[in-house]
């Protein structure tokens, strides 16, 4: 069993950044795929970042350019750096995992963590 822990969600400033975190329990983080979604008021969940348990990423084409994934297997920790933030970023952001990437990729990934409000001001 897995559980996902976010953080480092908060108040920002249209253009700031933040650094979000998620740390998974038990001994096979580096065998997961990971990946960060995110849910806005009224909207659907949607998929911001993926990546493999080799360290490849992928990235919605509205976050590219502006966040970057990464993991660090020994702190069993995957990051979100989110930069030039926007008000569409503002949502609560979760963070999914699975030993497949397209179970993760689809949103199916088995464990998911309570996610973290991230609010952009004007």
């Amino acid at each position: 069993q897995v559980q996902l822990v976010e953080s480092g969600g908060g108040l920002v400033q249209f253009g700031g950044s933040l650094r979000l975190s998620c740390t998974a329990s038990g001994s096979t983080f580096s065998s997961l795929a990971m990946g960060w979604y995110r849910q806005a008021p009224g909207k659907q969940r949607e998929l911001v970042a993926v990546i493999t348990s080799g360290g490849n990423t992928s990235y919605v084409a509205s976050v590219r350019g502006r966040f970057t994934i990464s993991r660090d297997n020994a702190k069993n920790t995957v990051y979100l750096q989110m930069n030039s933030l926007k008000a569409e970023d503002m949502a609560v952001y979760y963070c999914n995992a699975d030993r497949f990437l397209l179970a993760v990729a689809a949103g199916a990934g088995t464990y998911w963590g309570q996610g973290t409000q991230v609010t952009v001001s004007s």
